[in-house]
């Protein structure tokens, strides 16, 4: 039988998703295609995978969409991995350089900078990840994944878009869905979800197996990171969708009970 092509991040954030496709029975059914959201996002329209786990705001690029499963990579308030990072205050920021990997976190931000924080900088799409020296004076940038978490350590204050949108909405946040532009067999379904199920339950063991010490990774997962995709993280998903300016389509509506 063809494989399913499968596009996966290789980020510390979806270490517990990836752990249980990579393992029986699942594995022998996939083929696992890494690369950085955004370009998932392309490889996804452009049918070179079959379901990708891609950025949220990238979905209308796609002709149709169906979510696959019931994992994401979403969070209930702060997300640790997604900021705006500055050396001075909010209201001093005159540049931002947008991280080139990211869609959903850029649309986000642009949406918190006009609808809420109140500012309008100069945006700088950024290239390489050579964008991060260019984070001084009152030049700020939005770094996203496993880089974010070692700005940490380096930038004076740090905007949590997490955090603001559950500050405004009152909802969580998902980053990232398991999307796929036509539905998935039943039975691969209920495999894929087994899969993603998997990794939660071994968190400490994929923990213990990553040499990262800039940040608690057992916090990280369990505190900061929400990967079931249930009724709430449809409504702001939903939300996100509609205040971002996109229209759903009869099969693109995301059903909340």
């Amino acid at each position: 039988m063809k494989k399913i092509r499968v596009g996966i991040v290789n980020y510390l954030n979806t270490r517990p998703l990836i752990y249980g496709l990579q393992r029986p029975p699942i594995n022998e059914q996939i083929e696992l295609v890494a690369e950085y959201p955004a370009r998932l996002a392309r490889m996804l329209r452009d049918e070179e995978i079959d379901v990708g786990l891609i950025p949220v705001a990238a979905i209308s690029d796609l002709p149709s969409w169906y979510i696959a499963g019931d994992h994401c990579i979403g969070t209930e308030g702060e997300i640790a991995s997604v900021c705006l990072f500055s050396e001075v205050p909010m209201n001093e920021i005159r540049k931002v350089y947008l991280d080139y990997q990211s869609r959903s976190s850029v649309a986000l931000l642009q949406w918190l900078m006009k609808e809420s924080w109140g500012i309008d900088p100069e945006i700088i799409q950024a290239a390489d990840d050579g964008y991060r020296q260019e984070i001084k004076g009152s030049t700020a940038g939005l770094v996203i994944g496993d880089r974010a978490l070692e700005q940490r350590r380096i930038s004076t204050f740090i905007y949590d878009l997490g955090s603001e949108w559950r500050a405004i909405t009152g909802l969580p946040f998902v980053f990232a869905a398991w999307v796929s532009t036509r539905p998935l067999p039943d039975e691969f379904i209920r495999l894929f979800n087994e899969a993603n199920a998997m990794g939660l339950q071994h968190i400490d063991e994929i923990v213990a197996e990553i040499p990262f010490d800039l940040y608690d990774l057992k916090k990280y997962y369990t505190l900061h990171l929400s990967y079931h995709l249930d009724e709430r993280k449809k409504k702001g998903m939903n939300r996100f969708l509609q205040a971002i300016g996109q229209k759903d389509s009869e099969s693109q509506q995301l059903p909340v009970t």
